[in-house]
């Protein structure tokens, strides 16, 4: 079996750019850090709005019939049940199959913030979900979807999903951040690697990648 190693210019310039990257990242983590307040603060629902927590004057939706007459509503659901039997991603979110006091099952994306519990822990007790409404898609085209949010038993309507997200959906301050450190780090090593090698090879201490014009030999001399 061969063994491949890399040369040495190769690991210094990684190295010097790896060193940079951090810097940077430090500098985007500092920056996003100054910017999560703000964060907070646009993705905070008010009570009673599209994702908010339901109070009492929401109507409390038992079948899909009250939820296609209601613009908004909410839904009870004991314990953790809502989220017992698991969801899909479509698009950027994630959809739980969510069982209705009818027994009817659809899928909802749910701001788990406005989740308001009545019970001592997560398992008793009920879960008033926040206030959703209709959103009308065909779900059946992404069939990666329906294959995860349906692995145990099928949807009762995959024509629409209850938004109960709204503008809400807070990332934790770790979480937050850490999309764009980590970007930013790999963009950073991206473009620096081959400006170190390219200075290293222009000085003459690297081998030239490739060498210019001007370096190389006519196959006539």
């Amino acid at each position: 079996m061969r063994i491949h190693h890399l040369r040495f210019d190769i690991w210094l310039c990684l190295a010097l750019s790896f060193l940079l990257s951090m810097g940077v990242e430090k500098l985007v983590e500092k920056n996003f850090a100054k910017t999560y307040d703000s964060y907070v603060e646009d993705h905070t629902v008010e009570d009673g709005d599209v994702g908010g927590k339901a109070g009492e004057d929401i109507v409390r939706a038992e079948n899909v019939e009250d939820l296609l007459n209601n613009d908004t509503f909410t839904i009870v659901s004991k314990g953790i049940k809502y989220m017992n039997r698991g969801g899909g991603y479509h698009g950027n979110y994630y959809l739980h199959a969510v069982t209705l006091p009818s027994g009817e099952i659809v899928a909802a994306i749910i701001n788990q913030d406005s989740v308001t519990k009545t019970g001592e822990t997560i398992y008793d007790g009920d879960s008033i979900l926040p206030v959703g409404k209709i959103v009308y898609e065909d779900l059946s085209k992404d069939e990666a979807f329906i294959n995860q949010i349906e692995y145990k038993e099928p949807l009762t309507r995959t024509d629409f999903y209850i938004d109960m997200l709204g503008t809400g959906g807070k990332l934790n301050e770790e979480d937050y951040v850490e999309q764009p450190k980590l970007i930013a780090g790999i963009i950073t090593v991206i473009v620096t690697f081959p400006i170190f090698h390219a200075i290293g090879a222009k000085i003459g201490i690297f081998p030239y990648f490739y060498a210019p014009k001007n370096k190389k030999k006519s196959e006539w001399e």
